[in-house]
């Protein structure tokens, strides 16, 4: 098997191409940067510029399967035109990779792409399943329902469509955790809001494993990469305090506050989501990391 892959070199890349090339798998890769261009054996990388519509057509050579996870983070301050960037850079690199496989031949099967669980609606009392409908008008909702579209033309190709609705991915190398870290390792640790909202979340290498099983078992459809047990902010909370044998004493923090701090970008500490992981069990996946308790042991040692 041969697997081209968008965002490579990101935080979940990077996770990804260490598993596919642990485990025989050749690795194709686009980057926009000429300098990350590796060339061996079973690891290659292709220039590519969504912007212009520019790709290097020999990345699909051999291809059978293509992972997809570019995008512009979410995790940059908001402002109207970085919003733009967000949903531009999600529905341009998708439309290059469809452009270059319809007007070249391929042997591409699938193409597995990267998505959120942020089409899903806050609340307090429901448990997300992929059936699920996106009924929410906000931001972060919006850019999944267009990046879901974009993908979807694939299957006028004849190519399988999988999409992983990702929760927040918990790694020792950065992202979100690390973030969540800072303020307890110099003791002003503390639940936001009430502190009730849940947060639905997965351990990076169990999303690149199920990346990686989502293509050797040709997964079809909508997938939650979520861990199966979700836990509430406030526990969330104490728990990297014990793990980092911090004392937790400020009180829990508004939301007005962190909306001064960060502007709209704030919604992402406030989002009570319970998303459900059972599909992905019941066709097969099995998680490394089921519990907070033994993920945070492999990332905070």
């Amino acid at each position: 098997m041969r697997i081209l892959i968008t965002g490579a070199t990101g935080l979940i890349g990077t996770e990804l191409v260490s598993l596919l090339l642990q485990n025989g798998i050749e690795v194709h890769y686009l980057t926009t940067s000429k300098k990350k261009i590796i060339k061996e054996e079973k690891y290659q990388g292709f220039f590519w510029n969504p912007e212009q519509g520019i790709i290097d057509e020999n990345s699909l050579l051999g291809v059978d399967v293509i992972i997809h996870l570019a995008g512009a983070s979410i995790s940059n301050r908001w402002t109207n035109a970085y919003k733009q960037e967000i949903i531009e850079s999600r529905i341009t690199s998708t439309n290059t990779l469809y452009k270059v496989l319809k007007e070249n031949p391929n042997q591409v099967k699938q193409i597995i792409s990267a998505s959120a669980i942020g089409i899903y609606p806050d609340s307090a009392t429901t448990v997300y399943t992929e059936l699920s409908i996106a009924n929410q008008d906000t931001f972060l909702s919006n850019v999944v329902v267009k990046w879901e579209e974009s993908v979807n033309k694939f299957k006028q190709l004849d190519i399988k469509v999988c999409k992983l609705r990702t929760g927040i991915v918990f790694s020792k190398k950065g992202g979100a955790l690390q973030e969540m870290l800072k303020p307890i390792r110099y003791g002003f640790g503390a639940a936001f809001g009430n502190g009730h909202q849940m947060t639905s979340w997965i351990h990076v290498h169990d999303l690149a494993a199920m990346y990686f099983f989502a293509a050797k078992n040709e997964w079809e459809g909508i997938y939650n990469a979520v861990s199966p047990n979700p836990i509430s902010n406030e526990n969330l909370t104490k728990l990297l305090a014990k793990q980092l044998h911090k004392p937790l004493f400020l009180p829990n923090i508004p939301r007005f506050v962190m909306r001064l701090i960060l502007g709209e970008m704030h919604e992402l500490l406030f989002t009570d989501t319970t998303v459900s992981a059972q599909k992905s069990i019941d066709s097969g996946f099995q998680f490394q990391y089921p519990t907070i308790e033994k993920a945070l042991s492999e990332i905070i040692p």
